[in-house]
């Protein structure tokens, strides 16, 4: 069975909605990012404002000292959420388009399944042997490419753990930092 060009201009159709579809979900993506960073900037640069006026007011070195101090704690917890939004935004926009290739790549699995199906039906006789190969081979890459998705998978899962675990460390040791740079002062 040989593919028609009304078959080969649906599949090429496809294709483009699925390329479209897959690049407005990576502009959403940087989107967010970029509103994230303005919104993360408009704030360090208020409490930067804020800071820097309640330093000019302040009565004593006792007072400068305490405020320098109390910059860390907040700062560490600030750092600390916008690290864990944009990792949110990364990993959403990921599996958004890991999604949708995988299921792209299903479909594409399926029909070059059927069109190996179909020519093997269809093959003049004596070609047993290599049809036979053809259906090994492609058996074969279909469990490698299965294979291939699940360590994609694992070593997402075990960075996603990791990237927690950091960001919790990093949360619970900011607090204790600056009680003591509080309490040396």
């Amino acid at each position: 069975m040989a593919l028609t060009p009304e078959q080969i201009a649906a599949a090429h159709k496809a294709n483009l909605e699925t390329l479209f579809g897959l690049t407005n979900k990576a502009f959403e993506g940087v989107e967010k990012i970029v509103e994230l960073n303005m919104a993360a900037t408009r704030a360090a640069l208020s409490e930067a404002a804020s800071h820097s006026q309640a330093l000019l007011n302040a009565k004593d070195i006792q007072e400068l000292v305490t405020l320098q101090t109390s910059l860390f704690q907040p700062l560490a917890e600030k750092t600390a959420a916008y690290n864990r939004h944009l990792y949110n935004i990364a990993t959403s926009t990921s599996a958004e388009v890991s999604k949708a290739l995988e299921s792209k790549a299903s479909e594409f699995q399926q029909s070059f399944n059927n069109l190996v199906d179909s020519t093997a039906k269809n093959a003049p006789a004596g070609s047993e042997t290599a049809v036979a190969m053809m259906k090994s081979a492609v058996s074969a890459a279909n469990n490698a490419f299965e294979s291939v998705q699940k360590a994609v998978k694992q070593a997402s899962d075990l960075v996603d753990a990791n990237l927690k675990a950091v960001a919790a460390t990093a949360t619970t040791t900011a607090a204790p930092a600056a009680s003591s740079s509080k309490a040396k002062a």
